[in-house]
């Protein structure tokens, strides 16, 4: 096996926009979620992923096939296993995503996945093993979004990491504005400032 597999072993879109209900209701499910999160790993029968998620068959076929009429997942190949045909099934892009601009009330809104990584990460806090940041910075719209398009190559790079190990982490990250935070007065000119005390 090569030291750097590709990561998944199949070929895929980078970007999706989810632009229908159908589609964004069916990434807000948990366990699809986690179907989703398992093929970044590589392509997967229904059997392997009811295996790995503890579940039965039919229970995974039916999200399985929610994903796929969804196009949100695809059949990448085929093979033959005693005159049955297996599929086995891949993301259609690496990332998709609920425009912002398209949330005009027709589409429902996307699970906060804040809320997702706060269940998530308990047991990690707990044991002492959580490695987390907050930042606030006033900053204009345009530099925001050009931050957020650094942070945006730092996830594609965390999901083309080669799967080795016993442990699965989690990376969260998000930018929001923030109504009512406090924020200091302008700065005095310094060639204005009152003279030192004597």
């Amino acid at each position: 096996m090569p030291s750097n597999p590709s990561v998944p072993d199949y070929e895929l879109a980078e970007t999706v926009e989810l632009t229908t209900v159908e589609q964004v209701r069916a990434i807000s499910d948990p366990l699809r979620t986690t179907i989703l999160g398992l093929l970044h790993e590589r392509a997967a029968t229904v059997t392997e992923l009811a295996t790995a998620v503890g579940r039965p068959k039919s229970t995974v076929a039916h999200h399985v096939k929610v994903l796929a009429d969804a196009g949100i997942l695809q059949v990448v190949r085929t093979r033959r296993v005693r005159a049955i045909e297996e599929r086995f099934y891949g993301r259609a892009a690496r990332m998709f995503y609920v425009g912002l601009g398209r949330q005009d009330g027709q589409l429902p809104p996307d699970f906060n996945d804040f809320e997702v990584a706060a269940g998530e990460s308990k047991p990690a806090y707990d044991a002492g093993q959580l490695r987390s940041f907050i930042r606030h910075a006033r900053i204009p719209e345009e530099r925001a979004a050009e931050f957020w398009q650094q942070v945006d190559q730092l996830i594609h790079e965390f999901d083309r990491l080669p799967r080795a190990g016993d442990t699965t982490y989690g990376f969260t990250v998000g930018l929001y504005p923030m109504i009512g935070y406090p924020t200091l007065p302008p700065a005095e000119d310094e060639d204005q400032a009152p003279p030192p005390p004597a």
